[in-house]
């Protein structure tokens, strides 16, 4: 009788035979294999609850996590109650733009902040003419002014002077937003009333900048002027046809941003001189 052959050894005639040992790695990839697969399975029945946590991630690492890193600096200077608050406002203006491009039918990103910088959001379509500009520019404005006096609000129920700190930081901020230059949110609103006023804005900045040559903001004030040189610029170049078109509006929209601009700086200004009073009044204003 001839012999099977050793080379099946797995045929059920050979029962008698014992099959080798398996190599380590493979004893080990079993129970991996196991828990892939019950992890898969777990995976795949609340993907409905990942999946929508995903999509908020980019923003959470924009928004929080600018946020958060903006506090973080501010706190190591003015410590942590005035860094929240302060950031809190930015928010709030920031927001304010938000909600105007919302309006307006513009898509935009959310806020990303960068310290001494304050924040910005992009616009992923451009205005389609110069009331748009404007109302998207002086929703942050609006916004902020709206902050700043909750603040006073609160200083005023409480006497407490972080309080009155943070509505003049917000007054001074919102109010410095509005000197008509670009990249500033006046200077946006200006397209709307006159694009003449950038030269004003022009002469406000280089008037700071002689005033205070030595203030830890001159930087910014030196990429203002740099950003705002191309509009600047076109204010003495000729207008195509596309350029005509982008700044003509209706009579009255000019007449209500033109009287929404100029009440909201006296209404910032007149919040600034109050909690200025306010924080001498508490011994606590330091120019």
């Amino acid at each position: 009788m001839q012999e099977p052959d050793p080379r099946y050894t797995n045929y059920p005639f050979q029962r008698d035979v014992t099959p080798a040992e398996p190599p380590w790695w493979k004893k080990m990839l079993a129970p991996l294999g196991v828990v892939g697969v019950m992890i898969l399975k777990f995976f795949t029945k609340i993907k409905f609850l990942i999946l929508p946590a995903l999509k908020f991630l980019p923003v959470l690492l924009k928004t929080g996590g600018s946020m958060i890193f903006m506090i973080w600096v501010y706190a190591t200077i003015w410590g942590w109650k005035f860094a929240v608050g302060f950031v809190l406002l930015i928010f709030v203006h920031e927001s304010g733009h938000l909600i105007a491009a919302r309006m307006m039918g513009l898509k935009v990103g959310a806020p990303v902040f960068i310290p001494f910088m304050g924040a910005f959001i992009a616009l992923r379509e451009a205005p389609r003419n110069a009331w748009i500009e404007a109302f998207v520019g002086i929703g942050g404005p609006v916004a902020g002014a709206a902050g700043a006096a909750a603040c006073q609000f609160a200083y005023s129920y409480t006497g407490e002077p972080l309080w009155a700190a943070l509505a003049y930081s917000g007054y001074f901020l919102n109010l410095f937003n509005l000197i008509p230059i670009s990249p500033l949110d006046g200077g946006r609103i200006a397209t709307a009333i006159s694009p003449w006023l950038w030269i004003l804005g022009l002469a406000a900045l280089v008037w700071r900048m002689v005033t205070r040559p030595w203030s830890p903001f001159s930087f910014i004030y030196v990429l203002i002027l740099i950003a705002a040189l191309p509009r600047l610029l076109s204010l003495f170049r000729p207008r195509d046809a596309e350029s005509a078109r982008y700044f003509e509006i209706s009579r009255e929209q000019r007449i209500t941003m033109s009287v929404a601009y100029f009440v909201l700086i006296g209404l910032l200004g007149l919040g600034m001189y109050e909690t200025t009073q306010a924080l001498q009044a508490a011994g606590h204003w330091r120019y």
